[in-house]
């Protein structure tokens, strides 16, 4: 299996353009993924929340990957692995995983502008249909993740409106349309602008996120990160599936967040109650 440590002139790409394609880097592994990625939905009703999808909204999975031994080992595989050490740093943590059923348009955002406590954050994706431009390819702006800069923060500022702004739909943006099929990864900074159009109502895609471990003096912003996963009623930061079959190695992704997903329980709790408490008039 071949090592995929990035180079200079990929990490300067990255900086740069704030994305990086990887077209057919796991072919070998395409099927055994959308097998595994369809029983992960199968143990979910096919859907959300034990619903099938149904085509008309989004279908969403939080910690994916995690639930599934075979999903788990992509964080293993030195080809993923690499991409984000080499981005990241040897020590990266691995943040969590979410499944798709996508529906139609995707508008412009980020997963996150400017914030993270200013370290670097990254989704790996998964996208398991043949897409193209005219059908719900991910399209990103390249640059639009250097938060502070000008062309960046008017992006930032006004790219929601485009319309109003620039006399243009969202699909018609000037954006790069990252065309794939099963097997082939997609890198991007949590920064930067992307969208999707003209895709169908099934379209299937997991992803990665990871970030640079966060240094001690930055640990409440982790703990601030990973609260925001009480809004899914989770109670710990990862499935335990991805970490009952972790080896030594991954373990170096997952420890930090381990470490400080304690106050996790609590405020998904406080969500429940908050939820079956009957609105007040």
């Amino acid at each position: 299996m071949t090592s995929t440590r990035l180079t200079p002139q990929q990490l300067a790409q990255f900086d740069t353009f704030g994305y990086l394609g990887f077209p057919g880097l796991l072919a070998d592994r395409a099927q055994a993924i959308i097998d595994a990625f369809h029983a992960v939905w199968d143990a979910h009703g096919g859907g959300h929340n034990g619903k099938p999808h149904d085509g008309t909204a989004r279908s969403v999975v939080v910690q994916f990957l995690d639930q599934n031994a075979y999903l788990s080992t992509l964080l293993d595989d030195p080809r993923i692995h690499d991409i984000a050490a080499s981005i990241l740093g040897d020590d990266f943590n691995y943040m969590g995983s979410d499944g798709n059923f996508y529906v139609g348009d995707t508008k412009w955002h980020s997963d996150g502008y400017g914030g993270r406590g200013g370290l670097k954050h990254i989704k790996i994706a998964f996208y398991l249909d043949p897409l193209t431009h005219a059908t719900g390819a991910l399209r990103v702006i390249p640059g639009s993740h250097r938060v502070g800069e000008p062309f960046a923060e008017t992006l930032e500022h006004d790219i929601r409106k485009s319309e109003e702004n620039w006399g243009i739909g969202g699909n018609q943006v000037p954006a790069v349309a990252l065309e794939t099929v099963a097997g082939d990864i997609l890198v991007f900074n949590h920064d930067i602008k992307h969208s999707a159009w003209g895709g169908s109502t099934h379209r299937r895609m997991f992803t990665m996120n990871c970030c640079q471990r966060y240094p001690s003096d930055k640990i409440h912003d982790l703990r601030d990160y990973i609260a925001g996963g009480s809004r899914f009623l989770i109670d710990h930061a990862f499935d335990n599936t991805i970490v009952r079959t972790a080896t030594a190695e991954r373990m170096v992704h997952l420890e930090q967040v381990l470490a400080n997903d304690d106050h996790l329980a609590g405020l998904s709790a406080k969500r429940r109650q908050e939820m079956a408490e009957p609105a007040r008039g």
